[in-house]
């Protein structure tokens, strides 16, 4: 059997893939399929994590083994044994510095096209953005209280710019 997948990139413009790989490979095929389609190098690691219908995050399952021996990894999971037509959603998260997060729906189960190789992307939307987007800088934060905000608030005249910051607190130099 075939699944085909609706991949969304959890990005503010819409970006999503449909992917169509077997049932009997596994959550490792699926994430090197969805790197490939979504246009990344493969350089950084990722991990799936099941979740319920509302999409709260549940187990995680690594590309690599973490701190805990023996335990199972995305090479240990066949589709067909985390995904089917009841339980059809699981959360992605790829490059753990810029927290790329994927919503990955089972969209369909059908059978194998003879003519086409799998895993492949059916269908492309979007352009995922350049990782440098989602830097946060002061000004994006702080940017829309720049009005509200009083220059005099920061300064406090209730010390003595000569009294030392252990002075004003009761605190004693123990070194």
């Amino acid at each position: 059997m075939v699944y085909k997948f609706r991949v969304i990139l959890d990005v503010e413009e819409d970006v999503f893939r449909d992917v169509a790989i077997l049932s009997t490979e596994t959550l490792e095929d699926l994430h090197n399929a969805i790197i490939n389609s979504f246009g990344f190098d493969g350089s950084e690691v990722g991990s799936f994590y099941t979740c319920d219908d509302e999409w709260a995050q549940e187990e995680e399952i690594p590309l690599f083994e973490t701190d805990t021996p023996g335990e199972k990894t995305m090479k240990d999971f066949q589709l067909s044994e985390i995904l089917d037509q009841e339980k059809t959603k699981i959360i992605y998260v790829y490059d753990f510095l810029n927290m790329w997060t994927f919503f990955v729906e089972l969209a369909a189960i059908e059978d194998k096209e003879t003519d086409l190789t799998y895993p492949i992307t059916l269908f492309a939307h979007g352009v995922v953005p350049n990782g440098n987007d989602f830097s946060v800088t002061n000004d994006d934060i702080f940017g829309e209280f720049e009005d509200d905000v009083d220059e005099e608030d920061y300064y406090n005249d209730e010390f003595d710019d000569n009294e030392s910051f252990e002075e004003d607190f009761g605190y004693e130099d123990n070194y």
